[in-house]
């Protein structure tokens, strides 16, 4: 059987953005019956997510990594903004082939293929070089299995439920803070609010009128979660796909400054409003954009750019460019 490991990283502080996108390839090299190792850099709550993970400082741990891992696998990819530049030549000379995950040209890459399922990707300006094949745009964003196939979404005429998320760090504290200042101008309007790991906010949330509180939900529990609310409010990372993917109207809010081209770019499709960065948008402009959504028109013809741009089958696009088949849709 062949063989591809994975090497990313994820946790408390950072969040579990590379760790879902590697997910979802996982999931697609299995539907071909590759056998899979996911190798990741973090703590014990990732294996929430991901409880076949395989923990280990594979940064530190560089001669576990290479001999143990690398040496017997076919496929490798990686998934991280901390590995340094020697091991993707490590890996390029050792494996069959590379994927290597990129969002900000962050390497000039040895070989195989990179990656960047970025909204705003192409305006990255790669430098086309031999031996490097590059995949790039949300065509080929890897979402999580669950978001594969998403039903269509129903647009109510009025707004009754906002999904609050801001990923499973959290570390600017915004989801209590957005739903507070949706509490004042909306007490009518339920929120649900996704907690992140760090957050010690429960208390503030139970005296706002009609929250409720999701922690640790399952990728499915999500998708029914964006399936019944009417709008988001965001941080600009990987769920903003799935939000795409569901047609769920999204106001984005930057909280970290590489989600600044993310956001610009869903704003620039027309399925988003992005309100500024987390240190510098303001209550005011929050509500006056979410105004503007209560227009059921309005939400409609955003939800529809969503579905339209992010198809859900980045994933299994990306493993058959590694795989070399060229048969795209006959499983499908």
């Amino acid at each position: 059987m062949m063989r591809t490991v994975i090497f990313t990283e994820g946790g408390k502080e950072i969040g579990l953005g590379h760790v879902t996108r590697c997910l979802s390839l996982a999931e697609a090299f299995k539907e071909r019956g590759i056998d899979i190792a996911l190798i990741i850099n973090g703590g014990e709550e990732v294996l929430s997510v991901a409880p076949s993970a395989i923990l280990l400082d594979w940064l530190k741990d560089e001669k576990e990594a290479f001999s143990k891992f690398i040496n017997d696998a076919d496929y490798v990819v990686i998934d991280s903004y901390l590995a340094p530049e020697r091991y993707y030549f490590k890996a390029y000379r050792r494996a069959e082939r590379c994927l290597f995950i990129d969002d900000f040209k962050r390497f000039d890459y040895p070989g195989g293929i990179v990656l960047n399922g970025g909204i705003s990707a192409r305006k990255l300006g790669y430098q086309q070089k031999e031996g490097v094949k590059y995949l790039l745009g949300p065509e080929y964003a890897p979402l999580r299995k669950e978001f594969w196939n998403v039903e269509k979404k129903r647009i109510r005429r009025q707004i009754k439920r906002v999904l609050v998320t801001f990923g499973m760090s959290d570390v600017r504290n915004m989801a209590v803070s957005v739903a507070e200042s949706l509490d004042l101008e909306f007490p009518e309007v339920e929120k649900y609010v996704i907690l992140g790991l760090n957050s010690k906010s429960y208390e503030r949330l139970r005296s706002l009128e009609n929250v409720r509180v999701f922690e640790g939900i399952s990728a499915e529990e999500m998708k029914r979660l964006m399936l019944d609310c009417d709008v988001a409010i965001s941080a600009g990372g990987q769920t903003t796909y799935e939000l795409a993917r569901v047609g769920l109207t999204s106001i984005l809010i930057a909280t970290a400054d590489n989600q600044v081209p993310n956001c610009e770019g869903w704003q620039k499709t027309g399925f988003a409003l992005y309100v500024g960065r987390w240190d510098k948008v303001d209550a005011r402009c929050l509500l006056e954009s979410f105004k503007l959504l209560e227009n059921p028109k309005v939400r409609s013809r955003m939800s529809k750019k969503g579905r339209r741009t992010v198809d859900g089958q980045g994933a299994r696009r990306v493993v058959n460019e590694i795989c070399n088949i060229t048969d795209l849709l006959h499983s499908w």
